[in-house]
């Protein structure tokens, strides 16, 4: 190997191993990376911003506004709402729900179709006694197979057909995608709705919350104030006086923490008890010992509006994620206050105001309720209440889809670039109202945006050192003496493999190149093979932290590391068993 192909190689896995540790956002991986290309002089500085003047960076922030604008829609919503009542059979529910969330994921961005379906799969999980661990993760992963079906479903068919065009001149179309994303999402839809057998049924949950999910491992704090019940009583007496099924799991005194492992130690004045239990004994034990449940207090006194108490999972991309409640000082800033936090497996020992939130935490957030629905958007979180039909003209509800229809269409038979199109479509969608100003920004990943643009001069890098020519050819001699089909399956499992370590759209833009490489030093044409590359790159099954629809579902549907393979690694098979021979009959060779 050459020097700058040596330089090339350390970078991407430098990158990867920051991918895997997990410390640093993916952006900051990404300028790191161009940042050390840049150093390496595998990218000249000249090329070193080309990437964020690529057309994939447009295409990408224009589907997520458009896609923002549609999951807005009340009338796909109201749809749904109106057909999930009339369902009271398990196998009934699961076809909708999974249903419904991948044909969205089609026309929208996938976590936003699995975000609009959630609320409603939780109450119909609540109607039915049923565990919503049932219900979410085959959602989830019925969201991925969804956006295989259209362009615009997930980013890493954008960036492949970006790549198709750079080395033939011609992009993927629209529905290039359709014959082979609906396929597998059929076949997966079928296998969804009886594998949910293979989640653990210690997952499920134990009893209703109201209108919310229920967790039963809660974390929250509450203080002793001088004219508490519990002054000079001990933990039992505590415990048996508010008749609640709640653990005291610590008590914090002069600003030390100790483990409470007695019952008969005695509550003071200024103590703060730790307590894990359901949302509902909690809030009973608190109420009958005279207790300060944690910043109730304080919210109370700083807000006169009527107090809320909403439940909210913590998604992907949050600006909360890594901060502590204290560190975040949410009541001064937002008004807003977080009451308690569960996390999925684990048994939460720090103290409330110290605890580092995580994606997928769910949180009870109290506030005014005038103020919370904003406070919730504005925190990058999602409300595991349903939610009510918002206001407004049927006009504004139907125009978004009627939008999206239009630049799809265009698209589909030629007439405008996808760029153009999308760029269009976004911007009628704030002329029309359909979504605000603010609100098209606030769509916008920025994160991703920034990662795109910083790793294509990179993923450039690999190819004009030869990197891209190196393992293709190394790729091709494992290869030699396979057939077509398992020269393909070979592409999309090493996809598939990288994509956990990887963003999805960092793996297509490291891999797209190099199938197209190995596909021609077979003789072969680079269709199939990036088609392999995009369905290996959406096809995350195996971990909650590649891809975040997979971490949406964590905390709410209670699931831990290892649950995510024993679903998703048969249905990993399946995709590459089924899509090899679908990609060939659809794009030959």
């Amino acid at each position: 190997m050459t020097p700058p192909q040596i330089a090339a190689f350390a970078i991407i896995a430098g990158m990867m191993a920051l991918f895997l540790w997990g410390r640093l956002r993916y952006d900051v991986v990404a300028m790191l990376a161009l940042a050390a290309s840049l150093l390496a002089g595998t990218v000249s500085p000249e090329e070193a911003f080309s990437g964020f003047s690529d057309d994939i960076v447009m295409i990408v922030a224009s589907a997520l506004v458009v896609s923002a604008a549609v999951s807005r829609s009340a009338m796909i919503e109201a749809a749904l709402r109106w057909l999930v009542r009339r369902l009271n059979n398990f196998q009934g529910q699961m076809l909708v729900l999974v249903g419904s969330v991948t044909l969205l994921s089609a026309l929208i961005k996938n976590i936003g179709a699995l975000a609009m379906m959630m609320p409603a799969a939780i109450k119909m999980a609540k109607k039915s006694h049923n565990s919503p661990s049932l219900y979410l993760m085959p959602m989830a992963f019925g969201s991925l197979l969804g956006g295989l079906i259209t362009m615009v479903g997930t980013s890493p068919n954008i960036i492949v057909s970006q790549v198709r065009e750079d080395l033939t001149g011609q992009p993927f179309r629209m529905f290039d995608y359709a014959p082979v994303g609906l396929g597998l999402s059929l076949v997966g839809l079928v296998f969804l709705l009886f594998a949910y057998r293979l989640l653990p049924a210690d997952r499920r949950a134990t009893a209703s919350l109201g209108e919310a999910v229920n967790i039963s491992n809660y974390s929250t704090e509450a203080a002793v104030p001088e004219d508490a019940l519990v002054v000079g009583k001990t933990i039992g007496e505590f415990l048996s006086l508010s008749n609640s099924e709640i653990a005291v799991t610590g008590l914090i005194r002069d600003d030390r923490r100790r483990p409470v492992t007695m019952p008969d130690t005695v509550i003071r004045v200024g103590d703060v008890l730790q307590m894990r239990g359901q949302p509902d004994e909690l809030e009973r034990a608190a109420a009958a010992g005279g207790l300060t449940l944690a910043r109730q207090q304080q919210a109370a006194e700083g807000a006169k509006a009527k107090l809320g108490v909403i439940e909210a999972v913590v998604r992907t991309g949050s600006p909360i994620i890594g901060h502590s409640a204290m560190r975040l000082r949410l009541f001064d800033q937002h008004g807003v206050n977080i009451v308690a936090v569960a996390r999925a497996g684990n048994r939460m020992t720090e103290r409330l105001g110290e605890t580092a939130l995580e994606p997928g935490d769910v949180i009870l957030l109290q506030g005014p309720l005038d103020i919370l629905p904003d406070s919730i958007r504005t925190l990058g979180l999602l409300p595991l209440a349903e939610r009510e039909l918002r206001l407004g003209s049927v006009r504004r509800d139907i125009l978004p889809v009627v939008i999206l229809a239009v630049a799809m269409g265009l698209t589909a038979f030629g007439v405008l670039p996808v760029a153009i199109a999308f760029f269009g479509a976004a911007l009628a969608m704030i002329v029309t109202g359909g979504i605000s100003p603010e609100a098209a920004y606030e769509a916008i990943e920025w994160p991703i945006l920034v990662m795109l643009g910083a790793l294509i001069p990179v993923s450039e890098a690999l190819q004009t050192t030869g990197g891209t020519d190196l393992i293709g050819g190394l790729l091709s001699s494992l290869a030699m003496g396979l057939p077509a089909w398992g020269a393909l399956a070979l592409i999309m499992v090493v996809a598939m493999a990288v994509t956990p370590f990887l963003n999805n759209a960092a793996t297509v833009l490291v891999m797209a190149p190099i199938a197209a490489t190995f596909a021609g030093s077979l003789g072969y044409t680079p269709d199939a093979f990036l088609m392999a590359v995009a369905v290996g790159a959406g096809c995350d099954f195996l971990t909650p932290i590649g891809h975040q629809c997979n971490t949406l579902v964590m905390g709410p549907g209670g699931y831990r590391f290892g649950d995510y393979a024993r679903l998703g690694a048969p249905l990993s098979l399946l995709v590459v068993v089924v899509g090899t021979p679908l990609i060939l009959a659809v794009w030959p060779i």
